[in-house]
């Protein structure tokens, strides 16, 4: 009875329903697409930090993901020298910050699951609610997350960059990807 009790307790931590993914510049890609009539501009920012805890029994979330919004970039200097002094004004406002706090769907720790992350994303002063989605590759202990949504930039108070020769979309399409070691 007592080993049944040691390995009971021992095997815990793996049936636990509370996870938490930490997030590190490491082992995070953040990219950004926005596409004009021409062609689609892709660029990426870096990451700060984050961690993400999820209770998939509740549903319940937390944490935060720290983006340096300073970091951000296309391949253009002149694009990016626009992007963060016409639109993102990156000095005025450095980082962007989600904090979740609820997750929807069944996370499975083996294989893969499509969930949604709701949460708050501060960005260029001011917060707005959103909803993620996840796409979640859990295997041998590790977890792949793609995590991607939409920023309606311009509903959202930014600067349109399009001029009477460009157009650019209203929307800047985001992917965050990180692979991690979930610690329950």
């Amino acid at each position: 009875m007592t080993k049944f009790l040691i390995a009971f307790a021992l095997a815990l931590p793996v049936f636990a329903a509370e996870h938490t993914l930490q997030l590190t510049p490491e082992n995070t890609k953040i990219e950004w697409t926005l596409s004009d009539p021409i062609h689609t501009v892709h660029g990426s920012f870096k990451l700060k930090r984050g961690s993400i805890t999820f209770d998939s029994d509740s549903g319940k979330a937390a944490g935060e993901i720290v983006v340096d919004v300073q970091s951000g970039e296309s391949g253009s200097g002149v694009r990016d020298s626009r992007m963060h002094t016409k639109v993102l004004e990156s000095s005025k406002y450095p980082e962007a910050v989600f904090t979740p706090d609820r997750m929807e769907g069944n996370l499975s720790m083996q294989g893969t699951s499509s969930l949604k992350l709701h949460g708050r994303l501060q960005i260029h002063g001011a917060e707005h609610e959103i909803t993620t989605n996840i796409e979640v590759v859990a295997s041998g202990g590790q977890m792949s997350t793609a995590i991607t949504f939409g920023i309606p930039y311009v509903a959202w108070g930014m600067k349109d960059p399009s001029n009477f020769l460009l157009k650019v979309g209203k929307t800047v399409q985001m992917t965050i990807r990180t692979t991690a070691t979930p610690q329950s």
